[in-house]
């Protein structure tokens, strides 16, 4: 692993993976079994687990706590001092390891400022948290999630633009900054191929 890109008071375990051009910054600690990809940004103040997979050009803002069983995958945002779990009901005084549950964040969405994303649920493609909400349930593609619990309040294009559409039934229409055409159908956002 090349040390260019961390800074001296990071701690990086030895066996974790990191990719070529990943910077991690002041007072961050990256255990042994995680696996980081290329061109990524790891915050100041930022605690990666052991069985956590994260993939290229991923941002994770300061004060983030990425714990066992997190998947980031390519171009995620993780805002700063936003939440991970991995238990449910934690106490305690009992000990849960064995009850660990998996979260995914896929490509290209983005978790704002102090949203909390509640383990065992998945993020999908695109989708927006916005900042301090708290996500309970799995995610649609192109989502923009807002409040507490968080509930779906539009649309984002993949160039992260709210798009014009209503929540359901079948609609379209083009993000302004790249022409990309958006269809809505049966309550789930795709690009028009």
């Amino acid at each position: 692993m090349n040390r260019e890109h961390q800074h001296d008071s990071a701690i990086i375990d030895d066996g974790a993976r990191i990719g070529d051009q990943t910077r991690v910054w002041h007072f961050s600690h990256i255990c042994a079994g995680a696996s980081i990809g290329n061109h990524c940004s790891i915050g100041q103040n930022v605690f990666i687990s052991n069985d956590v997979s994260i993939g290229n050009n991923v941002k994770i803002q300061n004060n983030v706590s990425v714990y066992d069983g997190v998947t980031l995958e390519d171009d995620v945002f993780c805002g700063p001092s936003m939440v991970f779990t991995n238990v449910l009901n934690p106490r305690s005084h009992v000990s849960r390891k064995s009850e660990y549950r998996k979260t995914l964040v896929k490509k290209g969405a983005t978790l704002g400022a102090n949203c909390t994303i509640v383990c065992g649920t998945t993020i999908g493609e695109y989708a927006f948290i916005g900042a301090g909400a708290v996500i309970t349930k799995d995610v649609p593609d192109f989502a923009l999630m807002t409040g507490v619990p968080a509930k779906q309040s539009g649309w984002m294009s993949a160039y992260g633009e709210r798009l014009d559409l209503p929540l359901s039934g079948n609609a379209q229409c083009s993000c302004e900054h790249t022409d990309t055409t958006y269809v809505l159908s049966n309550g789930q956002l795709s690009i028009k191929e």
